[in-house]
């Protein structure tokens, strides 16, 4: 008997990253999902949840794009904020119930010596609804159940912070910070520190390293236009993958190389960096995968394209 293919019907391969502009109001899987139906892609994935009161770039990658997705998962993301000071909810954002409502007496002056003490690296507790586990189960699923657990606190890096405006009980700002900051609780915090209290009104992430904003990033009513237009490509809308991995050195093989490359064997490359990850290029037929450099010398491969 034949086996039954689990592709679905006029879904095909296609290889390359999406940047994604998540709507309001929608989990980031659904808008994965709606993205892949748009391509119609067999295989996606997408790299860093935001939640769906958050908007903005999200790296969706197609086929073979999803090999590197760790890489833009542990990258250092930017965002743009507004915090609501004087009251606080259950969690810390627009969803959860108020807790506490106080006046809002600080000035801008005030704002910026707080912020200054939450810049660099810093400590931060996760919130309860986050993704992370205790004893096998999801931090948010336990609150959801009304349990809440101790947690430890984690070292993140806050690179910038600037106050973009304040106005009565608004404040607006621009962050960039390592990965696994919690933004909701970064309100938290310095509303705290301000005395009076804060949550997160709306979030929408503006970069994801490397993309800072300066490649073109998709709604998905464009995409569906696109789609709708017999005159368009949707293909074009795609970076390359190894646009995803721009922090490492290129090396071009030739074609014998990239041969032993592909075979799960290391080579010499002439004038190769002395360690650390390098992108593979195959002269010929373009980029090939992620290497890494042996203590010998040789370029071994560590994560390779299916050719």
């Amino acid at each position: 008997m034949a086996r039954r293919s689990r592709k679905p019907p006029g879904f095909r391969d296609i290889n390359g990253i999406l940047l994604l502009d998540k709507p309001l109001g929608i989990s980031s899987n659904k808008a994965l999902q709606a993205a892949r139906n748009i391509f119609m892609a067999n295989k996606a994935g997408h790299t860093g949840s935001l939640d769906p009161l958050a908007t903005g770039m999200l790296p969706v990658c197609f086929g073979e794009a999803t090999k590197y997705s760790g890489y833009l998962l542990d990258s250092s993301k930017s965002y743009h904020a507004i915090l609501k000071l004087g009251v606080t909810t259950t969690t810390a954002d627009g969803e959860g119930e108020i807790v506490s409502e106080n006046p809002v007496t600080v000035k801008a002056s005030d704002v910026e010596r707080v912020l200054e003490k939450f810049r660099g690296p810093i400590s931060q507790i996760p919130p309860m609804l986050s993704a992370l586990k205790h004893q096998g189960q999801r931090l948010y699923d336990l609150a959801r159940k009304g349990i809440e657990v101790e947690r430890d606190s984690r070292e993140i890096v806050i690179h910038s912070l600037k106050m973009l405006g304040f106005a009565e009980d608004l404040l607006e700002l621009d962050i960039h910070c390592s990965k696994g900051t919690y933004i909701r609780t970064l309100a938290e915090d310095i509303g705290e520190a301000l005395g009076c209290g804060a949550f997160l009104a709306a979030l929408k992430r503006t970069g994801v390293q490397p993309f800072w904003g300066e490649e073109k990033i998709w709604t998905l009513d464009e995409l569906r236009h696109i789609k709708d237009d017999p005159d368009a490509h949707l293909e074009e809308c795609l970076l390359p993958i190894e646009a995803a991995l721009t922090d490492w050195p290129d090396i071009q093989v030739d074609r014998d190389m990239a041969f032993y490359l592909l075979q799960g064997q290391p080579v010499q490359v002439p004038k190769a960096p002395t360690r650390g990850l390098v992108r593979l290029f195959d002269v010929s037929k373009g980029f090939l995968g992620l290497g890494s450099i042996l203590s010998d010398g040789r370029v071994a491969p560590k994560r390779m394209l299916r050719v």
